[in-house]
């Protein structure tokens, strides 16, 4: 399997783990992580790439190896994101492969800040399902509420083999090797009542509810504002996916952008980087090609 090395920066005040694989002097590409997920996420995909790339993942905030934060709100991702490339690759455009919620960062930022991306590949990082602004006052209600209430538990498992075993439960596609391999990077060891354990590294409070709905218009306008060429892929057995298309709106989101290209993987879901590593660092790479 190859190896990775990690790197600890100071980003905003927290301790943030940055993940690298490759020559260091290669093309840089920067891969950003989704919920309740980290860095080595990404793993199988940088092993099926051909070509010498310099691949960076960090763990946001609040997950794997970085600190957690007081609390997450998503301007926090980007303003992350802007310090980051600031140390890494501060005066040239940079590639951006994001999924689910940091294909979201990658494509605000790119809007917010597009002379700063080349290229984004957004890996079902596609806005959240539209949701009705009426419910918004129970929104704040349970937020409200969670603030004094107990944080939620992480799952909590006797053993790595049980965390890879629920690894393989979630995401049927995963061999055993690669769910041990995750199992092994993201689970730590916890004391529950003197008994070991072991549990996820990331931080409870990602688990209560966001108070702020999804904002499409929002959404539209920031993207309406990318110029670069986007890498639009979806996964053709994805729940997250369907849920989105339920909207009525899902056309409206990929129309918005002025280059975009779309690819969606076979016998793929959700988590389209551990389904089909191989078929997407084949698209990856071929769209990041013309900036090499």
């Amino acid at each position: 399997m190859l190896t990775s090395t990690s790197t600890f920066l100071s980003i905003r005040g927290l301790r943030y783990h940055v993940r690298q694989w490759g020559r260091v002097g290669a093309p840089q590409v920067f891969m950003l992580h989704g919920w309740m997920d980290m860095s080595a996420t990404f793993q199988f995909v940088v092993e099926a790439l051909r070509q010498d790339w310099h691949v960076l993942a960090p763990d946001w905030r609040g997950f794997g190896q970085t600190d957690c934060a007081p609390a997450y709100w998503f301007p926090d991702y980007l303003a992350d994101l802007d310090a980051l490339l600031a140390h890494y690759q501060p005066d040239t455009p940079v590639r951006l492969v994001g999924h689910s919620m940091g294909g979201n960062v990658a494509m605000f930022y790119a809007g917010i800040r597009p002379e700063r991306v080349a290229r984004v590949a957004t890996l079902e990082g596609i806005g959240l399902p539209s949701i009705s602004p009426q419910r918004a006052p129970a929104r704040y209600a349970r937020w409200l509420t969670q603030q004094r209430e107990p944080l939620p538990k992480m799952g909590q498992y006797a053993s790595l083999a049980m965390a890879a075993a629920r690894l393989q439960q979630q995401n049927p596609r995963l061999t055993a090797a690669q769910a041990n391999f995750l199992a092994t990077e993201w689970a730590q060891s916890i004391q529950v009542a003197q008994t070991p354990m072991w549990s996820w590294q990331a931080d409870p409070k990602h688990k209560w509810v966001n108070p702020i709905l999804f904002r499409l218009d929002e959404m539209l306008a920031c993207w309406q504002q990318i110029s670069a060429p986007v890498l639009w892929v979806t996964g053709e057995n994805s729940d997250f996916l369907a849920d989105v298309k339920r909207s009525g709106d899902y056309d409206l989101r990929w129309q918005a952008l002025s280059n975009v290209t779309q690819v969606m993987l076979e016998n793929a879901g959700h988590l389209l980087q551990r389904d089909q590593p191989a078929q997407l660092a084949k698209h990856i790479e071929s769209f990041f090609e013309p900036t090499r």
